[in-house]
């Protein structure tokens, strides 16, 4: 082991051992950790310039250092032995390396452990077919979320999943399903090749690790349409800007096929941000849930988009519920407190009319 790689280990491992979730290196500066969503700076020595250099330059994958070499950015995994498995991403900033590392649990978390409701998950993860999104921002949890659902579909049904992602994130056992997972960059050149090569691959549910671009989401809504079950992920916060977000992948003239195949296809959002616990430090995920229903899919057919989110405010249905009503739950259940339900709210003025017991109807 090179010196340089020994002292990014040792971070790590202080990293794994202190709960964070990132290191955040800056050339010439000490590195920070982020617990619970605060950073807080490492009792080390900084990094120096040549340190970090180096170590991209040792563990970059030969299929992207074409990218570290003309673009001056990459992405990559590494694996520290007895540590753990990190993504990485490195860049320069005036001039310097910068590195953020983000750890990958191991094994795949239980809906306890993440303090999650099973029932509406499972409402959609029981599906046969359509596209099935799991949104919020970087660090919500989302990754989490997917693997619990995905882990339950191992044990309790037979089906062949495979999954593309950059990096993988969760490794999975068969039980009684079987997991191919692909990895950009080690498995596969491309997440391009990947998508392309996915349906002939004999899939009943696919795992995207992350809807980016138009052609991801015509493959999902192809793959929807002949019977599989698509996992993704997307960067929106609620299920509004998560439908938005899926219109701008078409271009105007383009919209009324869209409506179609997205109203054929969708199975449901599940939109994810993590509020901090009451009691005992960390975080607690807060979901809000649409299962596009007969309803649902028409409102999506007609163009009503922004009728949506009223159903999910005043709805009672278990199945599908917005932020609001599951921020209330868990300020009743005193798990977060009433004045971080109403910071992460979206609709702050409707959940302190709820909290005071009062609902309005659409």
């Amino acid at each position: 082991m090179t010196p340089h790689t020994e002292v990014f280990n040792d971070l790590l491992k202080l990293a794994v051992e202190s709960g964070a979730s990132d290191v955040i290196i800056k050339t010439g500066k000490p590195a920070y950790y982020r617990i619970s969503n605060r950073l807080k700076p490492v009792d080390m020595e900084p990094i120096a310039g040549p340190e970090a250099q180096a170590f991209v330059d040792e563990h970059v994958p030969r299929v992207f250092r074409k990218n570290w070499d003309d673009l001056g950015q990459v992405d990559f995994a590494y694996a520290a032995e007895g540590i753990g498995r990190f993504r990485v991403n490195a860049f320069h900033q005036r001039g310097a390396v910068s590195i953020v590392l983000r750890h990958i649990k191991a094994r795949v978390p239980e809906f306890e452990e993440l303090g999650i409701q099973a029932e509406p998950l499972l409402n959609l993860a029981k599906a046969k077919d359509g596209i099935l999104l799991i949104c919020g921002a970087t660090g919500s949890g989302k990754s989490s979320t997917m693997a619990a659902m995905l882990n339950w579909i191992n044990r309790n049904q037979e089906k062949h999943i495979v999954t593309i992602e950059d990096p993988i994130e969760y490794t999975f056992i068969d039980d009684k399903s079987v997991f191919q997972q692909r990895e950009i960059g080690l498995d596969v050149p491309s997440f391009e090749l990947a998508i392309k090569a996915v349906l002939r691959q004999n899939p009943d549910i696919i795992l995207i690790g992350e809807m980016r671009d138009r052609e991801t989401f015509e493959t999902a809504i192809s793959a929807a349409e002949t019977g599989h079950l698509v996992f993704s992920t997307m960067h929106a916060a609620t299920v509004a800007q998560s439908l938005t977000r899926l219109f701008e992948f078409f271009p105007p003239e383009q919209l009324a096929q869209a409506r179609r195949q997205i109203a054929g296809s969708l199975r449901g959002f599940i939109c994810q941000k993590l509020i901090p616990a009451l009691e005992g430090g960390g975080r607690v995920p807060a979901n809000e849930i649409l299962n596009a229903d007969s309803t649902i899919k028409n409102l999506i057919l007609d163009g009503h988009n922004e009728k949506i989110q009223g159903l999910l405010e005043a709805g009672t249905d278990s199945a599908s519920f917005s932020f609001n009503r599951d921020l209330l739950r868990l300020v009743n259940a005193h798990r977060i407190s009433k004045a971080d339900a109403l910071r992460y709210s979206a609709n702050p003025q409707a959940l302190e009319m709820n909290l005071k017991g009062i609902f309005f109807k659409t």
